[in-house]
């Protein structure tokens, strides 16, 4: 009945043990769990969300991960649910050995925002190792002359288990000459020592066996057995006798293999063989026979294995001295391993926030790690810091455990990327480090805008060109990365609101080509500019804009056009010349313009055909027109001359002009026939009246006409001016032509300018004047060509500065106004 309910309080107590899940909240905001070993792969431990006060799903959604300190995790976590379940089945003596208690430290690290909690599992330990003997058959070799009281160690039985599951007591077979007593040592299990109660005699029984029984304290109770033979001996009076009952050494945890840790002796007062002594390492632990040895002749305990201090700070070991005789004494040498700083600090990495936006605050955490350095009592305080000038910082969170943290604003344009090296270091001595690279990658954000190559641009394009040419093209660079460095480009609106600008020109919005839709007419403009605006791809789009300011270039394609004689297909202009003229005299004056310019607009005049082609010569370059000889009273009194005019352009353009010259003896009396004979003409023929009534009314309409034209245009000039600077662009001007296409057929001025024309009598030089324009003088753009006189001018005929003028660029009258 006993052994029943000694079992069934052990049953239930393992079932406690089992379902014991203990939760505690340290000083430091470690969260604390207990579970048994050996708990299958599974099983439950906590609920980490609802010891962490964080609603279910939160882990999910803010990254929750576990971080070992070690380099193997043993638990797993829901984040849906936030429990914490066994991983594999834990075996506290593979994790802790004998240490006790048994702790498994791990992280719970929350990514978003970046966040840890130290958490830490005890590991229990259940009766699921029974004691051994290395030695199941131990010999003892016993004098028959042996005292009675004497002890005898004998060899530790070996547990796995710590606590109550470990070994507990020793138990000895039914005999008649020992009895068992155990003893207790200051560091390592219990030992049994066999005390002799009855004289042995060999004579009697020379041998005696013995069951030694080893048992924990577990429920239930597991045992281990060694069977020890005793082989009695002769007698031998002496016992050999150690110099000391125990010896003491401290040996540093760094010393090589072979090092010397101790030299034992002992004396024995017998003769021959009885003498002789071997010493040896009798009733020891594994651990001990593999870390030490002991030279059997002189003593001398050497190191055989690796010291870590670590792992086991004191050893205490048995040496047994044998005489030839058999006998043999035992003593202690307790070795003390002196701790030395040969453990660098270890850095944990618990998480790294990669890639990092290049406009994160300061302060932002950018990784958490931890440092635990093995060499606790001689290793000193730890210190943490950066190799590099970097723009990051360490920033202590608790003990032992840190933060990187931004320290400076960041540019992905100047670096993209860090390779931060920690440095932890101890103080030693001697000072030990550990070197931990952390990768950071810097993530671009929209923080430059389009740069263009150049500050303004400046292009061409031939007149008369074919719609949908190439002109150029407009560059700008972003020196961000991916969608925020896509450029895009775009013709801004003028301000004004005149969107005339589309109609002449397109722009490719990817690669930034200029291409002009329709044909350019140098006549009409020269030059004009526009804004390109340069967008990138980033979410919040940034723009620069830069003025492309477009050139016309001329081509020949304006035919000179006469203004003087007047060539609108009525009769041929006449001019007089008296015979008393002498040679070089001037008769008259060819003026014409070129609608091109530069080379296209200089004009030279050729005498095509004469009635007399050597009466007359025409100067090349103002078109004056003289005599090369004096007139004779045979010559013809009616001369006609036929006057090329050509510009310089390739190829080149040319006009034909013809006019008429009388030669008379004087202005008066021919003049005066010619002016009487075209009224007795008019009298002759009536319907000439109605005809001159009809042109003066025709005439007078049409002047009414250009006159409220030139009044409006006027006030749009005005009011434009008002709203506009000089200074803006091209399509902010009143005066762009909203048709570049706009100029005559033949290549002449586009507008007619009729000058009226008074010609004076009774002088000897045909002189006349332009006094002014029929027509309003409409501004054209800089360089058109346009014709300016002033009313009531008149220009001396043999003026140097006129002839010059006469042949500058275009637009100009081309010879001196007679």
């Amino acid at each position: 009945m006993a052994v029943v309910r000694r079992k069934l309080l052990q049953s239930r107590q393992v079932r406690c043990l089992l379902l014991l899940l203990c939760v505690s909240v340290g000083g430091a905001a470690t969260i604390r769990y207990s579970v048994a070993e050996e708990m299958e792969s599974g099983s439950f431990v906590a609920n980490v969300a609802k010891d962490l006060g964080l609603e279910v799903g939160k882990l999910a959604a803010r990254g929750a991960r576990l971080v070992s300190e070690g380099s193997k995790l043993h638990f797993r976590l829901h984040r849906k649910t936030g429990d914490l379940f066994v991983k594999e089945k834990l075996d506290r003596e593979s994790l802790c050995g004998k240490a006790d208690p048994c702790v498994l430290h791990f992280e719970i690290v929350l990514v978003e925002p970046l966040q840890s909690f130290r958490a830490e599992v005890r590991v229990f330990d259940i009766n699921d190792n029974a004691p051994i003997f290395l030695n199941k058959e131990p010999l003892l070799k016993i004098p028959e002359s042996t005292p009675l009281g004497s002890r005898f160690p004998l060899q530790s039985a070996q547990d796995l288990d710590v606590g109550l599951n470990g070994l507990q007591n020793y138990t000895l077979s039914a005999n008649a000459y020992f009895h068992l007593h155990t003893r207790f040592r200051s560091h390592g299990p219990k030992y049994a020592e066999l005390v002799l109660d009855k004289p042995l005699d060999r004579e009697e029984q020379a041998e005696v066996n013995l069951t030694i029984t080893a048992v924990d304290g577990g429920s239930p109770p597991k045992s281990g057995t060694a069977h020890i033979r005793v082989e009695v001996l002769d007698v031998n009076d002496h016992v050999p006798q150690f110099s000391r009952l125990v010896y003491r050494a401290q040996v540093p945890e760094n010393s090589a293999n072979g090092s010397l840790v101790a030299v034992v002796t002992a004396t024995d007062l017998d003769e021959g063989s009885n003498k002789e002594i071997t010493y040896s390492l009798a009733q020891n632990t594994e651990a001990i026979l593999q870390t030490f040895q002991i030279d059997p002749q002189t003593g001398e305990v050497r190191l055989r294995g690796p010291l870590d201090f670590e792992a086991i700070e004191t050893y205490d070991i048995d040496i047994q001295a044998t005489d030839g005789g058999g006998l043999s004494a035992h003593s202690k040498v307790l070795v003390e391993v002196v701790d030395v700083n040969d453990n660098p600090p270890e850095v944990t990495v618990s998480s790294v926030s990669s890639p990092l936006p290049e406009d994160s605050p300061l302060q932002t955490v950018v990784a958490l790690f931890s440092i635990r350095d093995r060499d606790i009592r001689v290793g000193g305080k730890l210190t943490c810091f950066l190799r590099e000038d970097l723009p990051f910082a360490v920033k202590p969170t608790f003990r032992n455990s840190y933060s990187l943290v931004t320290d400076r604003g960041l540019d992905r344009e100047e670096v993209s990327g860090y390779n931060i090296t920690l440095v932890a270091v101890d103080t030693g001595p001697p000072s030990l480090s550990t070197e931990t690279v952390i990768e950071v990658l810097i993530s671009d954000i929209n923080d430059n805008p389009p740069v263009f190559q150049e500050d303004s641009y400046i292009l061409t394009v031939r007149e008369n060109n074919s719609p949908a040419v190439f002109i150029g093209k407009v560059h700008a660079e972003d020196l961000d990365l991916g969608e925020n460095a896509q450029v895009t480009y775009s013709l801004l609106p003028p301000k004004s609101g005149d969107l005339s600008v589309f109609a002449y020109i397109s722009i490719n919005s990817d690669n930034g080509k200029l291409y002009a839709l329709r044909t350019m007419d140098y006549e009409a403009i020269q030059d004009f500019q526009f804004v390109v605006k340069a967008t990138d791809g980033g979410f919040l789009s940034l723009s620069s804009q830069v003025t492309v300011r477009v050139i016309v270039l001329d081509d020949n394609d304006n035919c000179p056009m006469i203004l003087y004689p007047l060539q609108n297909g009525s009769l041929p202009c006449n001019d007089l010349v008296p015979r008393s003229a002498e040679a070089g005299y001037l008769v008259t004056k060819v003026v014409a313009v070129d609608g091109d310019s530069g080379q296209n607009s200089w004009l030279s005049y050729h005498l095509l055909k004469a009635t007399d082609p050597g009466l007359f010569s025409v100067q090349q370059q103002n078109g004056e027109i003289r005599t090369l000889r004096q007139v004779s009273e045979r010559d013809p009194m009616m001369q006609k001359l036929v006057i090329l005019v050509q510009d310089h352009g390739q190829p080149a353009l040319s006009t034909t002009a013809s006019l008429n010259i009388l030669l008379v003896d004087g202005f008066s009396e021919p003049y005066l026939q010619f002016r009487d004979s075209s009224k007795q003409s008019a009298r002759v023929n009536p319907s000439t009246k109605y005809l001159v009534i009809s042109l003066a009314v025709l005439s007078f309409l049409f002047l009414l006409s250009v006159t409220v034209i030139f009044v409006i245009h006027i006030y749009q000039k005005i009011k434009c001016r008002e709203k506009f600077t000089i200074q803006e662009h091209f399509y902010d001007d009143c005066n762009f032509p909203n048709n570049l296409m706009q100029g005559g057929a033949n290549g002449s001025l586009s507008r007619p300018c009729p000058y009226e024309m008074c010609s004076a009598t009774g002088t000897g030089n045909s002189e006349f004047r332009f006094l002014k324009r029929l027509m309003p003088n409409f501004p054209f753009p800089h360089g058109t060509g346009e014709v300016k006189t002033e009313a009531g001018s008149s220009l001396p005929p043999d003026s140097d500065s006129n002839r010059s003028r006469g042949s500058e660029g275009h637009g100009r009258v081309s010879g001196d106004y007679m």
